[in-house]
C-alpha cells in the first residue's frame, strides 16, 4: 500500500526548468535511491522539461515516490495541451529524437525506465509516464490480481494536500479508500491522514463498520468526506459506502455512478447506511474522484486508453477536469481476469 500524494511542477518555461530538476532530484536521492538511478531520473526529467517547452508550448510534471511490495519507486508524469501525435509508438522506437533533445527522444526515457508509456491524441496532447524502482526490477513480471492507482494534487499554492488515498491488497479482499479533509491545506491534511491511519490499521471487512469506525476517531480533527470500497475476491463483488462528496463510478460494459450518503465524517453522519453491491465484469474499472475534479468525463473521449497503465488513465482524468481551485484527487483501480 502507498498514500504518497503527487507533488505537482510547473513546466511552463524554460525559467523554471532549474527549480525542478533540482527538486525531482532531491526527492530521488533523498529516497536513497542510488547515485546511477538518481542520474537516470534526472536524464528522464530533463528530457521531459525540455518536450513540454519544444513541442507543447509548455505543460506539468507530477512527481510521487510509491511503494509496491519491498521495493520503491519513483513516477513521473508529464501532461501537456499540445498538439499531440498521431502515432506516439513511432517516437518512442529506440534513437528516435524529437529534436535532438538530451537522452535523444523517448527512447532514452524508455530505456532509462521500468515502466514507460505514452498517450497521445491529435489536438489533445500528451501524457508520458516513466516508473524508475529503487531496486531494478525482474525482466517478466506476473501480472497482479489487482492494480490500484491513485493521483493526488495539492490546491496550487498548498504544501500538504487535504485530500488522501489509500489502498491495500490482501488475500481475501483489496481495500481502497478516498477521503476529502474539509477545507485544504494543514488542517485537511491532517484528517484525511487520520482516516487513512484508522483505515490501515483496521481489520473490518465492512465499509459501513470501516467508516463508522473512522468517524468515531477523527472527532477532534475538522472531519472530512470519503468513500470506502473493499472487493472480496471470493464472493467476486465490490462492496461500497460513500458519505460526501467523493464521486464514485464502475466501468465495465457500461458505466455507473454510485451515489454517496449526506453527511460530513468525523461531524454528522446517517444512522442508517448501507452497502452498494457490485458484482464482478471482466475488465471492470473503479474511479473514485475528489471534488477537485469536475463530474462530466467520459471514458469514450480517450480512445483505447484502458490498455494503459492506471497511472496513464487517472491522469488524462485530472488534465482534462481538474478544477485547480480545491485539492485534486483521481483513484483507479481494476481486477485482472485471474481473479
Amino acid at each position: 500500500m502507498d498514500s504518497a500524494a503527487h507533488v505537482s511542477f510547473n513546466a511552463e518555461d524554460r525559467s523554471y526548468f532549474a527549480i525542478l530538476k533540482k527538486e525531482i532530484h532531491k526527492i530521488v536521492s533523498t529516497a536513497g535511491f542510488s547515485e546511477r538511478r538518481t542520474g537516470e531520473v534526472d536524464i528522464i526529467v530533463a528530457e521531459m522539461a525540455s518536450n513540454l517547452i519544444k513541442h507543447a508550448g509548455g505543460g506539468e510534471i507530477l512527481v510521487r515516490l510509491l511503494q509496491e511490495g519491498d521495493n520503491e519507486a519513483v513516477e513521473v508524469i508529464s501532461i501537456d495541451k499540445g498538439p499531440g501525435m498521431i502515432n506516439p509508438a513511432k517516437m518512442v522506437e529506440d534513437g528516435m529524437s524529437t529534436s535532438n533533445t538530451l537522452g535523444n527522444g523517448f527512447g532514452a526515457m524508455k530505456r532509462l525506465s521500468d515502466t514507460f508509456e505514452v498517450y497521445s491524441l491529435k489536438d489533445w496532447g500528451t501524457i508520458v509516464l516513466s516508473r524508475v524502482y529503487k531496486n531494478e526490477r525482474p525482466p517478466y513480471i506476473k501480472q497482479a490480481i489487482a492494480e490500484v492507482r491513485p493521483l493526488v494534487v495539492a490546491k496550487p499554492g498548498e504544501r500538504l494536500s487535504g485530500d488522501g488515498a489509500f489502498y491495500e491488497l490482501g488475500k481475501d479482499q483489496l481495500k481502497i479508500f478516498l477521503g476529502d479533509g474539509l477545507g485544504h491545506g494543514p488542517d485537511a491534511y491532517a484528517a484525511v491522514q487520520k482516516a487513512i491511519a484508522v483505515i490501515g490499521a483496521s481489520t473490518e471487512t465492512s465499509p459501513v463498520e470501516l467508516l463508522r469506525h473512522v468517524h468515531l476517531e477523527v472527532k477532534r480533527t475538522r472531519g472530512l468526506v470519503g468513500t470506502v470500497a473493499i472487493y472480496h475476491f471470493k464472493e467476486k463483488k465490490w462492496f461500497i459506502c460513500g458519505i460526501g462528496n467523493i464521486a464514485t463510478r464502475t466501468h465495465a460494459t457500461v458505466s455507473k455512478n454510485h451515489m454517496s450518503y449526506n453527511g460530513i465524517i468525523g461531524m454528522n453522519i446517517p444512522n442508517s447506511l448501507k452497502e452498494q453491491e457490485v458484482p464482478y465484469e471482466r475488465g471492470q474499472t473503479i474511479f473514485l474522484c475528489s471534488d477537485g475534479i469536475k463530474t462530466r468525463w467520459e471514458l469514450q473521449k480517450y480512445p483505447g486508453i484502458l490498455k494503459y497503465d492506471l497511472s496513464i488513465v487517472a491522469a488524462a482524468i485530472y488534465k482534462d477536469f481538474a478544477r485547480r481551485t480545491d485539492d485534486m484527487s483521481v483513484m483507479v483501480a481494476r481486477i485482472n481476469a485471474r481473479a
